[in-house]
């Protein structure tokens, strides 16, 4: 399971790169959604960052969109933060007089929660990128490259799919289908393959993994394993085309939704070594129109694409 990765954000470079043009309309109803509130999408801020230059009127706006939604949340987040040192302080000046469990536990959160408060405050107001700005996680927002009339597009997409025609709480039954595996195909997602077809740019992907299995060796007795998170990065460096499959679900009363899952499979030995049993499939860029034209009457062919990945080595070493 992908469950986070390192993603190219700005789709200036994907016109550049891939020759794909952009679809303003869908990234204006995207933040114009957020702005207003009617979707509470989370959005990676190399995605906004992207708009930080506009060029033209549509861009224009959506800087516009962007830095509403900004002031707002920036409004939000002092409130929190006045709050939070209130309490702080209020807590702190109880455990002068008498220490509790509770007091020191308040204290904790509060501590806490105004540490994250002020990363968050610094993140909007933040000019020089980082690396984590084009991270993602299910349910952010990406940049996904489709095809429209023989031409390449690019579209924001969240990174969970809900199939078309399928109820919204599958989203919460089914909270792992920002992943699609490659022996399912032909069932959960057989609306989708061989007709939806997209393309998600990558250079890390990231997994939770048991640290024994890190370490290739069994539990002691009564020893609790450990979560641990890896990054892997393909050696050489380079962008991953991640297969995806992708479906725009509409419903009376609700605003449309564009959502993807990237394709897994086996892992390869590097990373079955490493204590995870699922890999994205990274596709040859000469293969990238053939992907996203897909025949479903010829399932064996896109099978074939999904076998003929570009294979590079993974390289992992625990998160930051």
């Amino acid at each position: 399971m992908c469950y986070s990765a390192q993603i190219l954000a700005d789709y200036r470079k994907f016109v550049r790169t891939f020759g794909a043009l952009m679809d303003i309309h869908e990234f204006a109803r995207l933040f114009f959604q957020r702005a207003e509130g009617v979707n509470k999408a989370k959005v990676p801020k190399a995605m906004e960052d992207a708009f930080a230059q506009p060029q033209t009127e549509a861009e224009r706006e959506i800087k516009a969109l962007i830095e509403k939604f900004n002031a707002e949340q920036t409004s939000k987040l002092e409130q929190d933060l006045f709050k939070q040192r209130k309490r702080l302080a209020d807590t702190e000046s109880t455990l002068q007089t008498k220490v509790t469990k509770a007091a020191a536990e308040s204290q904790r959160i509060a501590t806490d929660k105004i540490e994250w408060t002020r990363r968050k405050l610094e993140d909007i107001q933040r000019t020089e990128s980082k690396a984590r700005d084009s991270r993602i996680f299910p349910g952010h927002y990406a940049p996904v490259m489709v095809m429209e009339n023989g031409q390449r597009v690019i579209k924001p997409m969240r990174y969970q799919c809900r199939i078309a025609g399928k109820p919204a709480w599958q989203d919460v039954k089914f909270p792992g289908t920002y992943n699609a595996r490659r022996d399912n195909l032909g069932g959960f997602w057989k609306p989708l393959f061989g007709y939806s077809h997209g393309i998600l740019v990558v250079n890390a992907f990231y997994e939770n993994v048991s640290r024994a299995k890190m370490e290739g060796r069994e539990l002691s007795e009564g020893e609790k394993d450990e979560n641990v998170v890896l990054e892997f990065k393909p050696n050489p460096a380079h962008d991953m085309l991640v297969a995806c499959l992708w479906s725009r679900w509409s419903a009376p009363g609700e605003p449309d939704l564009l959502s993807f899952a990237a394709i897994t499979d086996e892992p390869p030995p590097e990373i079955a070594a490493a204590g995870h049993d699922r890999c994205i499939i990274p596709i040859k860029p000469e293969n990238i129109d053939r992907w996203l034209n897909p025949d479903a009457s010829d399932l064996a062919a896109l099978y074939a694409i999904l076998d003929d990945r570009d294979r590079p080595f993974y390289e992992h070493r625990l998160a930051a």
